[in-house]
């Protein structure tokens, strides 16, 4: 069965990433959303409570065959979270978040871009504009480098398999020319083995823009959800870094699927 962590403090926030996880969920028979809450003190126990059991309904008539609620008081929230996907081994944990100008909201979306820093099970973060429209083309962005090494495909996998979509995988990258270098060429043969379950389409764009191109491949071939692999912070040459998933999250009007190297 795969686990999926959905954190609710029941904010606007929140609750849209929850709502959108339910109709991702919804009819799918190896999935379990797991709802949960985390509270401050002994006061908010049975608030938490029933506001969960209100959730489950709502869950149960979108049509998510399986639920299990967790509720836990006190503790670091994204520690909490982080042990909680480690002890159940999840597949996914889904988390909404609001551009960085709603303070109202602010608390929530640092949470989650700090989950991203610090966990590493997949985390999708879910825009508070994202419209569910089925999950059937995700694109996978990679600057082709040291794939086998930096590509968590079991973790990624996981995930894809829920849904099974068709996986475009997209290379931007100013200096490329008409023809594809040798090491191009190999990394398409190592995606294939990495993901050789899925239907594959590999796609070369030469921009000088990463997020001019990918905005626009985006738009053009209906993806539903954008995959990224945030680097170390070591790595700081690389487009892909913690700061530039962040950029993607804040601006994406699609949820971004991000599992660490």
């Amino acid at each position: 069965m795969q686990r999926v962590i959905i954190p609710v403090d029941f904010s606007e926030t929140s609750l849209n990433a929850a709502r959108f996880a339910a109709q991702m969920l919804a009819n799918k028979e190896s999935a379990i959303a797991v709802l949960y809450t985390h509270y401050e003190n002994a006061d908010d126990h049975d608030i938490t409570i029933n506001y969960q059991q209100s959730l489950k309904k709502e869950f149960l008539k979108t049509g998510v065959k399986n639920i299990e609620l967790v509720h836990e008081m006190g503790g670091d929230l994204i520690d909490n979270i982080s042990r909680l996907a480690h002890t159940t081994r999840a597949t996914l944990i889904t988390m909404g978040i609001t551009g960085k100008s709603a303070i109202s909201q602010a608390m929530f979306g640092s949470n989650t871009l700090r989950l991203i820093d610090k966990n590493l099970y997949p985390v999708m973060i879910i825009p508070p504009d994202a419209v569910y429209k089925g999950i059937n083309h995700v694109a996978f962005a990679s600057d082709f480098k040291r794939i086998e090494e930096t590509t968590p495909a079991e973790l990624i996998t996981a995930v894809l398999e829920i849904f099974n979509p068709m996986l475009h995988i997209v290379n931007v990258n100013k200096d490329l020319h008409v023809s594809l270098p040798d090491e191009i060429i190999a990394g398409k043969e190592k995606f294939n083995k990495l993901f050789s379950r899925f239907q594959k389409e590999f796609y070369f764009i030469t921009m000088n823009d990463f997020y001019e191109a990918i905005d626009s491949f985006i738009k053009d071939y209906n993806i539903d959800v954008l995959i990224t692999v945030p680097k170390h912070q070591s790595n700081s040459t690389s487009i892909f870094k913690s700061t530039h998933t962040k950029r993607l999250a804040y601006h994406s009007h699609i949820p971004i699927l991000a599992a660490h190297e």
